[in-house]
């Protein structure tokens, strides 16, 4: 896709477009996707945890990505709940929901 297509492409990006892919930059200077900060991350937890036992790891990180998730999209959308839930892929309901369950409401 040429630079021009790609400025003139409005629509929403696909978790499968590299050229969306969510990066983010580390403190040398390269880019880090998402999926591999919560992957040193959770490397990191486990490594901590020094054999005790845990639960709901699950609903840890779950909790840690959707938060900042939710308050970013928001931001971008200037609070806009229809089109952030058309963003994120989530009913409205079910998006006011969640920004209540994170004091985001």
């Amino acid at each position: 896709m040429s630079a021009e297509t790609l400025a003139n492409d409005n629509r929403i990006p696909n978790a499968g477009d590299d050229i969306h892919q969510l990066q983010t930059i580390n403190s040398t200077g390269n880019a880090v996707t998402l999926r591999d900060s919560v992957e040193v991350a959770l490397k990191n937890y486990f490594a901590q945890l020094d054999g005790a036992p845990v639960t709901d790891v699950y609903q840890l990180v779950l909790s840690e990505v959707e938060a900042p998730l939710l308050e970013q999209v928001m931001k971008y959308t200037r609070n806009n709940q229809t089109k952030a839930s058309t963003m994120l892929g989530l009913n409205r309901g079910t998006l006011r929901k969640k920004l209540k369950q994170y004091g985001l409401l």
